[in-house]
């Protein structure tokens, strides 16, 4: 199921978000950015469609993936 970003509590949101970033361990090159930048870039990926939060009431989870990959597995 979808979650609409809008939806949630800033503070919820901003900390689904760090969750996130730590858990994917998400490469930036050479670039070292700080926590609140990677939050930012996946608040931007929320706005512009590119990315959705999902919960999975099968495994009792949420997790932000991109929409084209929501979209060729619904659930």
């Amino acid at each position: 199921m979808i979650i609409p970003y809008r939806q949630l509590d800033n503070d919820t949101l901003n900390t689904l978000i760090e969750h996130f970033v730590l858990r994917e361990g998400t490469d930036y090159g050479g670039l070292d950015m700080s926590m609140s930048e990677k939050v930012c870039q996946v608040i931007k990926q929320l706005e512009c469609g590119d990315v959705v939060i999902v919960y999975s009431e099968l495994h009792d989870s949420v997790n932000i993936l991109p929409k084209s990959e929501v979209l060729k597995n619904p659930q």
